[in-house]
């Protein structure tokens, strides 16, 4: 009927109702309908505006209010849905009993009042849809139409004939297929193949529900006209039936006996058979697209949690978790969240499954604002990006980092972000980001810089580069009895680790030696620096090994120790209660009021008195309250006083005089003259000052040796002018690149053995030698550092390497700038191996060379005994001094050919990286968790190692120009007042008596009485029986021995200098203390 009233409605109005028409055109009619409908918006032209102006604001509300734009709309759409479903699952409900037909009267069925409710609101949405529609023919036609055609009316009709009949109210399943729109209107649904699921799933069920209807309503019916051969079937038992019958499998025990049922059957297998031949296989290839990892992540209350991302891969997260969540740190109550674009592999999914406890896995790219939101950035207490060490394009590499820390920030400006970059250069970038503030705790790891800080270093201390990277790794360093001697004296080394704790009142007022000293022979603790405040309140520093200061209140030290509990006596120590303790580990927190109080007056006191106000017997003694002796350091059995009594404990100041102690040479040695009129006169020896304030010789923040800039035709060498050149004690760099190789950034090399706090003339003669194509690219880092050659040759030239005289070198260094390749990365190390083992192949002993003289050298160690003594080099290669880099693990087995280590040993058990003559770029993958627990840390490593590379340069060298020169003044040369890495001698030397089988801790605590240094390791030869350093032997590292531990006259010793202002020698004797 109602699509028959609309037909004789529009029949009648094209037939009388028809306007006269103007004479227009089709454009003019268009476009005076457009001026027309412009005047009514103005409120001009009223005439017009009656026509049709109430019918158009009707229809533009009703149309708002059912397509889900507004609030309402949304409102008014899904609470449609929710009565559509309520109305159906009533149907199941009047469904479930038998019979299609009841004659319960109205006012008893609750049932059917519910419905005529749900019905009253459908029928009012049906004429706000009908309003709405622009075409009202086509509205009536529509599939929802007919669902309110059918259903509506009975429901009414069963209130005047009391009688409830089911009817064709199962159509209401059709509205299932609107779930789609309704999750995408409350934004559950956002992606394309979440939605396109959605409509299958809908579209199948509403079709597998609705012909469950008409089977159930022709079946319980029977056939017109007598309705005689009925069954009775329950509608659950037809959306069974019809299951079978779609999936072909017909196992017959329903079947329709009705002739309609049978009819309609054979019509739906048509549609049914291929619904579901089409729709089960796309749902579930949908489903297997669906992301496994696809979650958001739940934090735990009071558990903090960490997101990593960029490089992801089974390597890169095993190396991570097992320095992040090793046993030696002290309560790592942090989850790890890894986002990554792709799925993990199955090796990486079971390393995630067997940490579940910790590591959580999410598929999803940080530069998606919805992959941030899930994974919660904003609440994490860090964002860790790690970089592909071995991509082929490492600025594309860091590009796409520096993009994923924007990201980042962009999404929450407060997010603490710790980067991997692979070239320093690109660390400018970073810069420019608004929010990337390193004092809140952003940092950037440069593996370039470091990697090559690490070698520099190597070229000053061999071995060195081994010791600090087994320091900032978590290892367990458990020795072994299936292990040889020097492998357990080495493992025991690698436990150690860097550790930062607040030091006790006990400490305040103490000088760093005093301390220093303290800690190692009371509490077995190495203490390397300490945090400083300065007076104007600015940023704190790290010192290392300062001179002169006193240590204040609440200063945080850094340490090197076994483990995290082990510090914790730093900051336990009570005079008071631990002074005749003798076990380290009896020192556990005390109650009194001296640990209690922390900084009260009288715990400053206390540390003043144990610093300048002890006596046993009459003489001086240490801070750890151990008499000094002649020949060094030993205690005595019992401390007593000089009356016989004991030392008495007491908290307040001795009202007694100072004790002389050993001075802690703040500054230069200082000479006295003979008497002048009749007194004797203390007079400073020459500073530098004057010269170096006449010319620009360090750069502008005065931490580096600078020259004007100088062209590299000037520096490059031919073979003969360099076998013409006198090189000894060098550094010969052996580089392997072609022109168009990545830079790998040479600046990062050559500045630590260009730090100010060496003496020009202790500087290190730097001789590179590769493709001059390639260098040149390099060469406007490198321009304004002095001492650089250049030979213009292979590093697999035995001509080219003794041209520039490499067994007189104190270093070779054998880099590789080439890409490694794709198919086989195990070669990428294949010209560094063989030029290793091309030097170790050659002799010398008929190459006569220049030797520069003993007596030209003003080297400041050379009365040390230090390793830089210019001699006659060694006659064979072996024994040339070398560190290779490499770039894959597994080939460090090439590089010693009698070596026994198993092809599958981890790259710090090998014995070339025990020795110091290898190292990987992957041993700093240590440092992204050290980073995190311990900013500070990161900033210790890369003063020492960068040679005192600071926040002020960064931003020079990001302008790109490089280096720029400064005058000498005061301040800048007080930046030469930091220590540096040394290796001293026990063969010879003033501390060749401790070469004697005295112990570490004697010679510790006079390196740092007498000559303020701090020694922090051995290099030890690997054969103990060899007696003399000319030996063919190789050496091993040990990271800060035991206090007990036997010293050789072989050994050598790896110290933290102080600087001396003094060019002169070191006037070094053991002073009597």
């Amino acid at each position: 009927m109602g699509i028959f009233s609309v037909l004789v409605v529009r029949a009648f109005a094209s037939l009388f109702c028809r306007k006269v028409a103007k004479d227009y055109s089709h454009p003019e009619v268009k476009k005076q309908q457009d001026e027309d409908k412009k005047m009514r918006l103005q409120g001009q032209n009223p005439d017009a505006a009656q026509d049709g102006d109430f019918m158009s604001e009707a229809k533009d509300w009703a149309g708002e209010l059912i397509s889900g734009q507004t609030g309402t709309g949304r409102i008014l759409v899904c609470l449609v849905f929710i009565l559509s479903i309520s109305s159906l699952v009533i149907y199941f409900i009047d469904a479930s009993s038998d019979g299609v037909e009841t004659c319960i009267p109205w006012l008893e069925n609750t049932t059917q009042q519910i419905d005529l409710a749900f019905n009253i609101f459908f029928m009012v949405y049906f004429f706000i849809r009908f309003i709405a529609a622009s075409d009202k023919f086509w509205f009536m036609l529509e599939l929802y139409s007919f669902v309110d055609y059918f259903t509506i009316p009975p429901s009414f009709v069963s209130i005047y004939l009391d009688r409830t009949w089911i009817g064709l109210r199962f159509l209401r399943a059709l509205r299932l297929m609107t779930v789609p729109d309704i999750l995408q209107y409350l934004n559950i649904l956002k992606t394309s193949t979440s939605i396109r699921l959605a409509q299958l799933i809908s579209i199948f069920i509403s079709v597998w529900l609705t012909a469950a209807g008409i089977i159930h309503l022709l079946e319980n019916s029977g056939d017109p006209p007598y309705f005689t051969n009925s069954q009775s079937l329950s509608y659950w038992n037809c959306v069974y039936f019809l299951m079978v019958t779609m999936s072909t499998v017909g196992y017959g025990d329903i079947a329709c006996v009705t002739a309609l049922g049978r009819g309609f059957q054979v019509l739906f297998l048509l549609v049914g058979l291929a619904l579901f031949a089409g729709s089960i296989p796309e749902i579930i290839d949908i489903v297997k697209t669906f992301p496994k990892y696809n979650g958001t992540y739940l934090s735990d209350r009071g558990r903090r949690h960490i997101v990593v991302c960029g490089h992801i891969t089974y390597e890169s997260v095993s190396h991570f978790l097992k320095d992040f969540l090793h046993e030696d740190r002290e309560d790592v109550d942090v989850e790890v969240v890894f986002l990554h674009r792709t799925p993990p592999g199955l090796e990486l999914e079971g390393l995630i499954k067997r940490h579940f406890t910790t590591v959580t896995f999410f598929q999803g790219s940080i530069m998606n604002t919805v992959d941030l939101q899930r994974v919660k950035v904003h609440e994490a207490d860090a964002c860790l990006v790690l970089a592909n060490k071995y991509c082929p394009d490492p600025d594309a590499e860091d590009a796409a980092n520096i993009m994923r820390v924007i990201s980042m920030k962009n999404y929450c400006e407060e997010s603490r972000i710790i980067i991997q970059l692979m070239q320093y250069h690109n660390k400018a970038y970073l810069l420019n980001i608004p929010s990337w503030d390193w004092k809140q705790g952003d940092d950037v790891i440069c593996l370039a810089e470091l990697k090559l800080g690490f070698i520099a270093q190597s070229c000053l201390a061999p071995g060195f580069s081994t010791m600090m990277a087994n320091l900032f790794a978590m290892r367990s360093g458990e020795p072994s009895d299936d292990m040889q001697a020097w492998q357990n004296d080495y493992i025991q080394g690698t436990g150690c680790e860097m550790y930062t704790e607040t030091l006790s009142p006990t400490f305040t007022g103490m000088t760093f030696s005093q301390a220093s000293e303290l800690c190692f022979v009371k509490l077995k603790l190495l203490l390397l620096a300490v945090e400083v405040r300065p007076d104007d309140g600015g940023d704190t520093k790290i010192s290392i090994n300062p001179r002169g200061s006193k240590i204040p209140a609440n200063t945080v030290g850094f340490f090197i120790a076994q483990s995290a509990e082990e510090v914790k006596r730093a900051w336990y120590y009570c005079k008071a209660c631990h002074e005749d303790v003798k076990n380290e580990n009896q020192i556990k927190k005390c109650k009194c009021k001296n640990f209690i109080g922390g900084m009260m007056v009288h715990s400053v006191l206390k540390s003043q008195q144990i610093g300048q106000h002890i006596t046993t017997d009459g003489k001086p003694v240490q801070p750890n309250g151990v008499a000094a002796t002649k020949s060094g350091l030993q205690p005595p059995p019992t401390a007593v006083a000089k009356t016989g009594s004991p030392v008495k404990k007491s908290v307040s100041m001795k009202e007694e005089s100072a004790p002389e102690i050993v001075p802690e040479n703040p500054r230069a040695p200082i000479r006295q003259d003979p008497m002048r009129n009749g007194h004797p006169v203390i007079v400073q020896p020459a500073s530098d000052f004057d010269f170096e304030k006449t010319e620009m010789k360090y750069d502008s923040t005065g931490m580096f040796h600078w020259t004007p800039a100088r062209s590299i035709d000037d520096c490059i060498l031919d073979r003969n002018q360099a076998a013409m050149t006198v090189l000894n004690g060098h550094v010969v760099v052996c580089l392997f690149a072609h022109s168009d190789s990545p830079l790998i950034g040479l600046r990062n090399l050559v500045m630590p053995l260009r730090a100010s706090n060496f003496h020009f003339h202790e500087l290190k003669h730097v001789v590179i030698v590769g493709a001059v194509d390639y260098i040149k690219r390099e060469w406007k880092t490198l321009q304004n550092l002095p001492k650089i050659s250049v030979l213009n040759g292979s590093p697999l030239s035995r001509a080219d390497l003794r041209a520039v005289n490499v067994n007189l070198c104190d270093m070779c260094v054998i880099l590789s700038a080439k890409v490694p390749s794709n198919d086989d990365p195990t070669l990428a190390d294949k010209e560094a191996i063989l030029a290793s083992l091309n030097i170790k192949a050659m002799t010398f002993g008929d190459i006569i060379t220049n030797i520069e003289s003993m007596g030209d050298s003003k080297d400041a160690l050379n009365n040390m005994g230090d390793t830089t003594v210019k001699r006659p080099g060694p006659i064979y290669g072996t024994n040339v001094p070398m560190i290779t880099e490499l770039v894959n693990d597994s080939n460090v087995q090439f590089l010693d050919q009698d070596d026994d280590d198993d092809p599958d040993t981890e790259l710090y058990l090998t014995q070339p990286f025990a020795c110091g003559t290898a190292f990987a770029v992957s041993v700093l993958d240590s440092l992204m968790s050290t980073t995190y627990f311990n900013q500070n840390a990161l900033t210790l490593i890369r003063s020492l190692i960068t040679g005192g590379a600071t926040p002020e340069l960064e931003i020079i060298l990001a302008e790109g120009a490089g280096l720029r020169g400064g005058y000498s003044t005061p301040d800048t040369l007080s930046h030469r007042d930091r220590c540096r890495v040394g290796q001293i001698s026990l063969s010879d030397g003033p501390l060749a008596t401790f070469g004697e089988g005295r112990k570490y801790q004697d010679l510790f605590v006079a390196s740092l009485r007498n000559y303020g240094m701090l020694c922090i390791g051995l290099y030890r030869l690997r054969d103990a029986a060899l007696t003399t350093v000319d030996a063919t032997s190789k050496r091993y590292v040990i990271t800060n021995p035991p206090f007990d531990f036997g010293l050789l006259p072989t050994d050598q010793v790896y110290v933290l200098l102080p600087f001396e202002r003094k060019q002169s020698r070191f006037s070094f004797s053991e002073t009597e203390v």
